[in-house]
């Protein structure tokens, strides 16, 4: 298989990428057992969370990733702890967790109780940590949920927002105080998690939303406008992604279904500089959503690795996949990466952090064969 010469990327996303999330190591998981036990304090378990930390970047950095991220490791949910974290947001326990494949989360979720609003948030620091450790030459990456997530996991608790509009231009103006928040602590590769769109990839999807009384055409447009005014005021030198999930939770997904029901919004109307796309396996749809990349600019990092089991998938297998999705999108705007992290939440998926690494060595490679 022979493919055009590319250079490889300076700037993110990078041709070998990944999404964010890394195994939990023992050491952070024992140390947030004795947090909960009393046996540490807050100060201690950040004292053991900077050490792994540490650590992890550091083997990122030595098997060749050039984004960088903390791997989550002061989390427990990928979205739930910095959504709790707004002003106006609280975090809750709710009667049952969320539904997965043959599986569910614990039980926990968020709640709108007042205005919303981004003033000061503990992420922050957790990012000024990672850059502060990041060697010159690598770029730290950091990972937070769309605003999207809101709308989709959090109950509206308020009178605040019967008006749909004050909510979406509340939430906006929150998104943009913590991106420039970010920003200004030095972030200049930030990423928005998103699951939200896989209410529109079938058209049984959409008729669940028909049933629950929503308008999931309504639903489409307020998700794309929330987005597009989030990042409207982003400075010109930060790049912000998005990656687009159907479910990650113990090796396991919580939907089903090609991008269709929403490509065109997602890939011709959302002013982001990339989009990380799930299609490691058959649930992920064709390629053919690909048609509606219409801007020259628009880097789109392909998940054709998956983070849910450790083999390895076959490397001429993912080079002719990349060679198809480049029929619809020139080589030079695609990336690759995992299709997902390899712990959207504490518990982590079913493999090994060896195989972990191995993973990642495995799009390093891979990238490095392609894009020459």
């Amino acid at each position: 298989m022979t493919f055009s010469t590319s250079l490889q990327r300076t700037v993110a996303p990078f041709r070998a990428d990944q999404v964010g999330s890394l195994l939990r190591t023992d050491k952070i998981k024992q140390a947030r057992l004795d947090l909960t036990n009393g046996i540490l304090d807050a100060e201690q378990l950040r004292m053991i969370e900077n050490e792994e930390i540490r650590r992890i970047v550091a083997k990122q950095e030595e098997i060749g990733l050039l984004s960088i991220t903390d791997g989550e490791f002061r989390r427990a949910w990928w979205h739930f702890d910095f959504l709790e974290r707004l002003d106006g947001v609280e975090g809750y326990d709710t009667e049952g967790g969320i539904q997965f494949h043959n599986t569910t989360t614990k039980a926990h979720g968020v709640k709108v109780t007042g205005k919303i609003d981004f003033t000061t948030h503990s992420h922050l620091e957790d990012y000024k940590f990672l850059h502060s450790v990041v060697s010159t030459g690598h770029t730290a990456k950091m990972t937070i949920p769309s605003p999207n997530m809101l709308l989709f996991r959090g109950q509206i608790q308020t009178d605040l927002y019967r008006d749909p509009e004050v909510l979406l231009h509340d939430l906006a103006e929150a998104y943009k105080k913590a991106i420039r928040a970010f920003y200004d602590a030095g972030c200049r590769y930030l990423q928005l998690d998103d699951t939200s769109w896989a209410a529109f990839f079938s058209e049984e999807a959409k008729a669940k939303l028909r049933s629950d009384g929503k308008d999931p055409d309504q639903m489409l447009a307020d998700a794309a406008k929330l987005i597009n005014q989030s990042v409207a005021d982003r400075p010109a030198d930060m790049t912000i992604t998005m990656h687009i999930c159907r479910g990650n939770f113990r090796s396991t997904w919580a939907a089903s279904g090609g991008y269709d029901g929403a490509a065109e919004t997602i890939l011709d109307g959302l002013d982001l500089d990339g989009l990380f796309m799930e299609y490691d396996d058959e649930r992920s749809g064709s390629f053919d959503a690909l048609r509606f990349v219409k801007r020259p600019n628009l880097q789109i990092v392909l998940g054709l690795v998956t983070s849910k089991y450790g083999e390895l998938e076959n490397p001429d297998d993912i080079k002719r996949r990349i060679d198809a999705a480049s029929k619809f999108v020139n080589l030079d705007q695609l990336c690759l990466s995992p299709q997902c992290g390899f712990a959207s939440t504490e518990e982590g998926n079913l493999l090994t952090e060896e195989q972990q690494w191995d993973k990642l060595r495995h799009v390093i490679h891979i990238a490095q064969d392609v894009w020459k």
